[in-house]
């Protein structure tokens, strides 16, 4: 069952951060819900005014990424939904975002908050979308994992070159 084992998160030390969220606008009520649940979890670490990047789907999260932590973002979120239909389009589509926003965590050494809902249906998106009702929140699960992990990695004391 989805939701069960998360780990609890604490976010220690600065949160000084420039955090950029990229959120597609498929499903409008899901990621209504999603961009809601990040923002949330941005404002309540003290992150400062993060930059929200509108991108058409899904698919167009990993370009949209890669421009962001070009720019010099220390965390990207990536938010979306992928509802399975009768057509392989829903394996490629998932496949396609989470190697591409992996790509752009491991390439840029940043974290990728990995927002992306893979649903069978609609109603478990919604139930996974942070909205009135929903049992979980995944935009702010996928915040709270990037911002801990990012603060994390500022606090591990870097090796002097000779």
């Amino acid at each position: 069952m989805s939701g069960k084992g998360a780990p609890e998160l604490t976010v220690t030390g600065d949160t000084d951060l420039r955090v950029a969220v990229v959120a597609a606008q498929w499903h409008q009520t899901v990621m209504d819900g999603l961009l809601s649940g990040a923002l949330r979890a941005l404002k309540e670490l003290g992150v400062p005014e993060p930059a929200v990047v509108r991108v058409p789907g899904s698919f167009e999260l990993p370009f949209a990424a890669e421009s962001l932590a070009k720019s010099g973002y220390d965390a990207v979120v990536a938010l979306g939904v992928v509802i399975r239909g009768g057509t392989p389009h829903f394996d490629y589509v998932c496949q396609g975002v989470t190697q591409g926003l992996t790509q752009v965590s491991v390439g840029h050494a940043i974290p990728v908050g990995f927002g992306v809902l893979t649903c069978d249906t609609e109603e478990q998106a919604v139930d996974r979308a942070g909205l009135p009702g929903s049992t979980e929140d995944k935009g702010h699960e996928a915040a709270t994992a990037a911002v801990a992990a990012a603060t994390t990695l500022r606090a591990v004391p870097r090796p002097r070159r000779g």
